[in-house]
């Protein structure tokens, strides 16, 4: 089979797929789009990591039911909404009914591309475009699962909104999720996200966020990734942020397999804000790259990173934070912080600072260490008749402790802290 050929077979199958499940014109417009640029386009760059032997693209536009049951240890939450999905299988949406009436959408992305419209295609895949690089034009051309979040102006939702991704892999199928996550002006919404696995097969999962925070909005978003070691991963998430919004972002990455993944917020509009906190931990002989970047568009507009990593046994971890000051955005700020600690002889880790300054009238400045435990800590601790491996973990806790307080909710940090305890017992 030629290159045409096979391009046309690609296509052809790609189509029939779509059309198959019912997807709306212009979206099948877009993943037809979206299919040839993926062996035009490069593959993202992380610096000081590279990741060429990871088979990241699968060409198959498949439809499965997965096993509802695969959830059946998450429990309903009586005060606020959530919702759960089992792979490509929307479990439950729960969506008090006081929301409802404000005008609020929680649903899932295919149900929202068919009944929403006018609200999803404006976002949809524009936020992060097919045409960056290899893996956002796969995305778009083979995504297969998503949730739909919309809040109407002016409304404020004050509990958090929970998200259940459960990848199954009791069989093999890849996963190809997004999230659109839509603030409308002066409206705010706190959303936390729980992404793990099921199964034991070796699968792929795609997931991007796409966040647009209009004028005025707030949206802090959470997420705990504990996905297992069969499953290889790539995310991006990404938030647009106007005049005088705000995005916070507070994420463990837990996975046990390995892992790329980009955070990037785009301040375009004067007086936007954002912190971004994540921590991870790697184990094993895992393999793990992170960029997170901010872009300071506007004017006066703040962009905090902040990352905190741990790494066990024979593992790497790359942080690479990026502030990117555009010329034109007087009075901006961009602080960035990030920070190893060694547990292993074994491991390496690399903490990247990259600023990127176009502008005279701002303030920017970074830190990043590498190294092992405060021995002076650890003799503390010991001193109080704690052993040795106990006090470490707590010292790990302390040095993870800010991005665990951001998170909104109460639940999930305690999800969170269990999972980090858990990694360092068996780590």
């Amino acid at each position: 089979m030629n290159a045409v050929e096979s391009t046309e077979t690609l296509t052809a199958a790609l189509v029939a797929g779509a059309t198959e499940h019912r997807d709306p014109d212009w979206l099948v417009a877009q993943r037809k789009a979206a299919l040839p640029l993926i062996d035009q386009l490069p593959v993202p760059k992380f610096h000081r990591f590279t990741y060429p032997d990871w088979n990241l693209i699968d060409h198959r536009l498949l439809w499965r039911e997965s096993n509802a049951d695969l959830a059946s240890d998450i429990e309903q939450p009586q005060d606020h909404a959530d919702i759960v999905q089992v792979g490509q299988t929307t479990v439950r949406v729960n969506l008090p009914e006081d929301l409802r009436q404000q005008g609020v959408i929680l649903t899932d992305l295919f149900t929202a591309l068919n009944e929403y419209p006018d609200l999803v295609r404006p976002y949809l895949n524009q936020i992060i475009s097919a045409t960056e690089d290899k893996l956002a034009a796969y995305h778009v051309a083979y995504l297969n699962s998503g949730i739909f979040l919309y809040v109407p102006q002016n409304v404020v939702v004050r509990e958090p909104i929970d998200a259940h991704l459960i990848q199954d892999s009791t069989t093999n199928a890849t996963l190809v999720s997004h999230v659109l996550l839509v603030t409308a002006p002066n409206s705010q919404v706190a959303f936390t996200q729980h992404l793990t696995t099921r199964g034991d097969h070796k699968n792929l999962l795609n997931n991007v966020v796409e966040i647009a925070a209009e004028d005025g909005s707030q949206v802090k978003f959470a997420s705990v990734d504990e996905l297992g070691v069969n499953t290889l991963t790539y995310f991006n998430r990404r938030a647009l942020v106007k005049h005088n919004a705000e995005v916070d972002w507070a994420v463990g990455l837990m996975n046990f397999g390995d892992t790329i993944g980009q955070f990037d917020t785009n301040l375009v509009g004067e007086g936007g804000h954002t912190d971004t906190k994540v921590v991870a931990i790697t184990s094993a002989d895992q393999r793990e790259g992170i960029n997170t970047r901010i872009t300071n568009r506007g004017k006066h507009t703040v962009g905090n990173i902040f990352q905190r990593g741990v790494l066990l046994g024979d593992s790497e971890l790359v942080f690479n934070g990026i502030g990117d000051i555009i010329h034109g955005a007087s009075g901006a700020n961009a602080e960035q912080e990030n920070r190893l600690l060694m547990m292993s002889p074994g491991t390496h880790g690399d903490a990247n600072p990259i600023l990127l300054i176009d502008e005279n009238d701002v303030m920017a400045g970074h830190a990043a260490s590498v190294g092992q435990v405060d021995q002076h800590q650890l003799y503390y601790l010991m001193s109080r008749g704690i052993d040795r491996k106990t006090a470490e973990r707590l010292v790990i806790r302390g040095f993870l402790s800010a991005v665990l307080t951001a998170i909104p909710s109460k639940n999930v940090q305690q999800q969170l802290v269990k999972t980090i305890e858990r990694n360092l017992k068996n780590g």
